[in-house]
């Protein structure tokens, strides 16, 4: 197993941002919302809410199943190995994205952190969190 990171700059120079070239968007259904089914398995990302269960799926497969859907991101990773009890992390690099203009979704896995940006504003997302590693 690989050992996971704690230490903020550690995190912070170590982390190899890859950008999808996917168009993911976020979609809310009601829990019993025919379509459910087949965004469960096309989603990236699933998160059940009172309200519905919000789904992150490419913006091809909610165009598909008729859904209406909200902002057009892609995902970035980033490749090192944080601990989910390192603190500070995704304060720094979502502060950094602000100052850039840049609103992000942040989104904490199990081996990496991922961040869903506008998709006109993925690039320069890049060049931000490039900067944030060699600084």
């Amino acid at each position: 197993m690989t050992p996971v990171i704690t230490e903020l700059g550690t995190l912070l120079s170590s982390m190899t941002p890859v950008l999808d070239r996917v168009d993911y968007v976020f979609v809310s259904v009601p829990a019993d919302h025919p379509g459910g089914l087949q965004l469960s398995a096309e989603a990236l990302l699933q998160f059940r809410e009172t309200e519905g269960i919000t789904f992150v799926v490419p913006v091809v497969e909610a165009i598909k199943l008729g859904v209406p859907f909200e902002f057009s991101c892609r995902r970035i990773s980033l490749m090192v190995y944080s601990s989910l009890s390192a603190v500070g992390f995704l304060a720094v690099i979502c502060s950094e994205l602000a100052k850039a203009g840049i609103s992000v979704n942040p989104v904490s896995a199990y081996h990496h952190d991922h961040l869903f940006v506008p998709a006109v504003q993925a690039d320069e997302a890049m060049t931000v969190l490039r900067r944030i590693a060699t600084e």
